[in-house]
């Protein structure tokens, strides 16, 4: 049995303008793989503008928020701004995908798929990257199944600003090491971790645990070292004790990540006290992590 392609690296057409003849720049109008985003937040921005920098590579976006009267236009002159399509709808953005990419909020995961899942066809790849529980992935997944679209789980470990589409991503599912292998290639660092859906999300959401849980902490540290008057003391402390840690730039910079990226990294924390209940373990630290996201995220907004 001959090997499946994922995606054929030449169209009829490509091949036909290498006997024709083509210039580097023509050559790089040549579009071999389309890619949809479902949302244009931070990471569908970032990952869509970095990916349409690559030869060969086509991208629709889509986002709720293009429906605004006054959010809509913005957005949208954004994504043809990076050279992508704004896409009428999420199905709009679907036809004539390779790939789908659902980069929305935790809380919006499922629903996006719901929306995209009768437009999808065999042979696609949905990709869900938000960060929900190894159960929400799973329904996402089995939302998806009737179409004969493939699944595949992505688990971002790192922020994305800065590194981009280089940002560490777990994935898993039974396309997932086809799917590394030809989007590494566009310098993506994608690690496949196992066929079965689930393995990348609960590595993911264990991580948030402690990195959000810092985040939300530092909130606290400093708010009350500084009202109290003791936080370089504090700090000298945390030093003395964890010399490894660069406690003051933790204090410095974590608040700021919770008062840009609180509300979202409030739904994903409800995603991991949800995985923890699901174990038969509390989830009431991650819910006290959510509520303190959301509350000095909401605070710093005047809200």
């Amino acid at each position: 049995m001959r090997p499946e392609r994922l995606i054929s690296p030449l169209s009829s057409g490509a091949i036909g303008s290498i006997y024709r003849g083509t210039s580097p720049a023509e050559e790089k109008d040549i579009v071999s793989l389309n890619i949809a985003f479902i949302g244009f937040g931070e990471v569908g921005q970032l990952f869509a503008r970095q990916l349409k920098q690559r030869s060969g590579v086509g991208i629709a976006v889509y986002d709720l928020k293009f429906d605004d009267s006054e959010l809509g236009p913005r957005l949208m002159g954004l994504a043809e701004t990076i050279g992508a399509r704004p896409a009428a709808s999420s199905g709009d953005a679907c036809r004539g995908a390779d790939i789908v990419i659902s980069a929305v909020t935790a809380d919006q995961a499922e629903v996006a798929a719901i929306a995209a899942a009768p437009h999808l066809r065999p042979g696609q790849i949905y990709v869900d990257l938000n960060s929900v529980s190894p159960t929400t992935k799973r329904r996402v997944a089995a939302t998806v199944r009737p179409s004969d679209a493939h699944f595949v789980e992505f688990a971002v470990m790192s922020p994305v600003e800065g590194l981009g589409i280089a940002s560490p991503i777990l994935a898993g599912g039974a396309r997932a090491e086809a799917l590394a292998e030809r989007l590494n290639a566009l310098g993506m660092k994608i690690t496949p971790v196992s066929p079965e859906i689930g393995v990348a999300s609960a590595t993911k959401l264990c991580r948030s645990i402690i990195i959000k849980g810092m985040e939300a902490l530092m909130v606290d540290l400093g708010l009350a070292g500084e009202k109290a008057g003791v936080l370089p003391a504090v700090l000298a402390s945390l030093t003395a004790s964890y010399p490894g840690m660069d406690w003051a730039e933790l204090v410095r910079v974590m608040p700021t990540r919770v008062t840009r990226h609180g509300i979202r990294r409030a739904a994903e924390m409800r995603e991991a006290a949800r995985m923890l209940a699901e174990m038969e373990f509390s989830g009431a630290l991650c819910e006290a992590i959510a509520e303190r996201h959301e509350s000095f995220a909401r605070a710093a907004a005047g809200q």
